[in-house]
């Protein structure tokens, strides 16, 4: 809305001025000033009260949850490329980490992440 009121400033300047569209460009400004403003302060508001309860900055329990078979930095995430020299398993965000041309030599990954129905059905499988 800001934007859109300065959008009305090349129609008040030159020799047919218009006062008219000056003081509607005015008034959107102002309009898109304050919801502006509102938004800042609602949203320190709620940052305010995150931060007194003490809930500002803590993880969700599933992002620190490990999952069989995943990155072996974060356990997040699957891996999609092995480091052969320090034998880890690494997912895209980690590889950005750990990236070392020099000393690191890397090859796609074999691991695939684990879940209790592929494991179930091997086993039935080998029963069978």
């Amino acid at each position: 809305m800001m934007f859109g009121g300065l959008c009305f400033l090349p129609a008040v300047v030159g020799e047919h001025a218009e006062a008219d569209l000056l003081a509607a460009g005015a008034a959107l400004f102002s309009v898109g000033a304050l919801m502006t403003a509102t938004g800042i302060y609602l949203k320190a508001g709620v940052l305010k009260s995150a931060i007194e309860s003490g809930d500002f900055g803590k993880e969700p329990a599933a992002a620190t949850r490990r999952s069989r078979g995943g990155c072996d930095l974060c356990g997040t995430e699957a891996p999609v490329i092995h480091c052969k020299v320090h034998q880890l398993h690494l997912c895209g965000n980690c590889l950005a980490q750990h990236y070392d041309i020099r000393s690191c030599a890397y090859v796609p990954t074999t691991r695939t992440p684990a879940n209790k129905n592929s494991k179930n059905q091997a086993a039935k499988a080998r029963g069978a």
